[in-house]
């Protein structure tokens, strides 16, 4: 019965994870800022960054059903 919001939870931080992941990849493949207004290598670092903690968070998520 608890096993369904870890589900959900890590779900959704899987798809916000890689989304972002591949938002940023296509953004810089593209030479296409990230964040405008920012400096293109801060602003790289900080998605790649919050897309990888996401899915560390979903991997942490699933592990716990």
């Amino acid at each position: 019965m608890e096993s369904g919001p870890a589900i959900f939870t890590g779900l959704v931080f899987a798809l916000f994870g890689g989304g972002l992941l591949l938002w940023t990849a296509v953004r810089l493949r593209q030479r296409a800022p990230v964040a405008h207004g920012v400096s293109p290598v801060a602003s790289a670092t900080v998605a790649a960054f919050a897309g990888t903690a996401a899915v560390l968070l979903a991997v942490w998520c699933f592990t716990r059903v």
